[in-house]
C-alpha cells in the first residue's frame, strides 16, 4: 500500500519536472533561432561590421517568473487605428484583447494587438503582437522597448513568456527598419529581467 501511496504522490512531481524542462527547451530553441537568424545574411537587420562581429545575443538568464499564464479577455468591437512608429510613419493595428497576470503577487495588464498587414497572409492569420516597456529599458534592454509574438487563444487564457522577449529591428538597424512604438498603456512599472538583453553599439 506505502508503494502504491508513493507512485501516487512521485507523479505530479514528475509531470512537472517534464513540464518545467519542455518549456525551457522551448526558451533555448527560441534562443538559438534568434542567433541563427542574426547570423543569416538574408534575414539579419545587422550591417557592416555589426553583422561580422555577432555572435550571438546576450540573454537574461531563464527564469520560470517571468512565464505566466495571463486571464484574456477579447476585446470586442475593435476599430483599426494607426500605430506611430519609430521612424514617424504609421503601421495598421488593432486591439485584440488585454492579457492580465500577476508576478511577485501583483497583478498587471497589457494590451494585445493584432496586425491589419499580417494577417492578409495566411501564415500570420493567427499571430497577435505585444510590445511592451519596462523598468529595464535603457539599461539592460532597449530603450524603447521589446516586443513578444504570441498566437491567437483557444479559451480565456494565453500564456505570456517573457523568455521570449526581444529587441525590435530597429534597435540594431534604425536606417533599414521602422518599429512600432509602444502605446504608453503597456509600460510595465516592474523589471522585466527575462529575454534578450542589449547593448547600445549598433546606433551610428
Amino acid at each position: 500500500m506505502k508503494k502504491y501511496l508513493f507512485l501516487f504522490l512521485l507523479l505530479p512531481s514528475l509531470f512537472f519536472s517534464q513540464k518545467m524542462a519542455a518549456e525551457k527547451s522551448e526558451i533555448k530553441k527560441f534562443q538559438q533561432e534568434l542567433n541563427a537568424e542574426y547570423r543569416n545574411p538574408k534575414e539579419t537587420p545587422l550591417r557592416g561590421d555589426n553583422f561580422k562581429n555577432f555572435k550571438r545575443h546576450p540573454f537574461f538568464p531563464v527564469d520560470m517568473k517571468y512565464r505566466v499564464t495571463a486571464q484574456f479577455v477579447r476585446t470586442e468591437n475593435a476599430e483599426p487605428f494607426d500605430l506611430p512608429t519609430s521612424s514617424g510613419k504609421t503601421k495598421s493595428y488593432r486591439e485584440y484583447g488585454k492579457a492580465t497576470f500577476e508576478i511577485d503577487g501583483k497583478p498587471y495588464t497589457l494590451t494585445v494587438y493584432q496586425s491589419l498587414d499580417l494577417i492578409k497572409q495566411e501564415k500570420y492569420r493567427d499571430y497577435l503582437f505585444l510590445p511592451f516597456r519596462d523598468a529595464t529599458n535603457g539599461k539592460q534592454t532597449y530603450g524603447g522597448g521589446k516586443y513578444m509574438d504570441l498566437k491567437i487563444p483557444k479559451g480565456n487564457t494565453i500564456i505570456l513568456d517573457f523568455n521570449k522577449s526581444y529587441q525590435p529591428y530597429c534597435a540594431y538597424n534604425a536606417h533599414d527598419y521602422n518599429c512600432p512604438v509602444v502605446p504608453e498603456e503597456n509600460r510595465l512599472p516592474v523589471e522585466i529581467r527575462a529575454g534578450v538583453m542589449y547593448e547600445d553599439l549598433y546606433h551610428d
